[in-house]
C-alpha cells in the first residue's frame, strides 16, 4: 500500500539528506511504499488526488524509486542521486574509469574512505548511486537486473 507523505514527514527527510548530502529540497511528492522504499512523484497530482485514488483502485506505486530509508539514514537510488545532483554538495565519492565499471558491475570498492555511512558514488559528471563506506570498503547496492555484464574477461 501506498501512503503520500505529510509536509511534516517530507521536511524530516529533507533534513536527514540536508546533513548527508547538502539537499535542501525535494522537487515533488513524497510516497513511501512499505517501511522504506520512497518514489518521487513530481506530476500535475496533488496528494488529495493521490490519497482520493488510493481508496478507490488499487496503486502499486507512483512515480519513480527515489531512496530507501535504512535504520535512521537514507540511501538514494541511482535516479534520485540523479534528479538531485546539482543539490548534492557532500559525501561524494568519486571514482575513476576502472573503478566506475567495477561500481557498475555491482562489485565493492576496496577504498579507505576515511568514512562511515552512505556516501554518493560519482564517474566525471556521472552520478552512479549510494554506496555505503565502512573502514575499507564502499560496499555497492546496484541492483542485479541493473548491473553490467561481465565481458567475458
Amino acid at each position: 500500500m501506498i501512503k503520500v507523505l505529510s509536509k511534516k514527514e517530507k521536511r524530516e527527510i529533507e533534513k536527514n539528506l540536508k546533513e548527508n548530502f547538502g539537499i535542501n529540497e525535494i522537487p515533488g511528492i513524497l510516497a513511501r511504499m512499505g517501511k522504506e522504499k520512497l518514489f518521487l512523484f513530481s506530476g500535475s497530482f496533488s496528494e488529495k488526488d493521490i490519497n482520493n485514488l488510493a481508496k478507490t483502485a488499487p496503486i502499486e506505486r507512483i512515480g519513480i524509486y527515489f531512496a530507501k530509508i535504512i535504520d535512521k539514514d537514507i540511501k538514494l537510488s541511482i535516479e534520485g542521486a540523479q534528479i538531485l545532483k546539482n543539490q548534492i554538495k557532500k559525501n561524494i565519492f568519486e571514482i575513476g574509469g576502472k573503478q566506475a565499471e567495477e561500481w557498475m558491475m555491482g562489485r565493492d570498492l576496496d577504498i579507505q574512505t576515511g568514512k562511515n555511512g552512505f556516501l554518493i558514488i560519482k564517474h566525471n559528471q556521472d552520478f552512479l548511486g549510494c554506496g555505503k563506506a565502512s573502514e575499507n570498503k564502499i560496499g555497492n547496492f546496484i541492483p542485479k537486473s541493473r548491473r553490467l555484464k561481465n565481458k567475458g574477461i
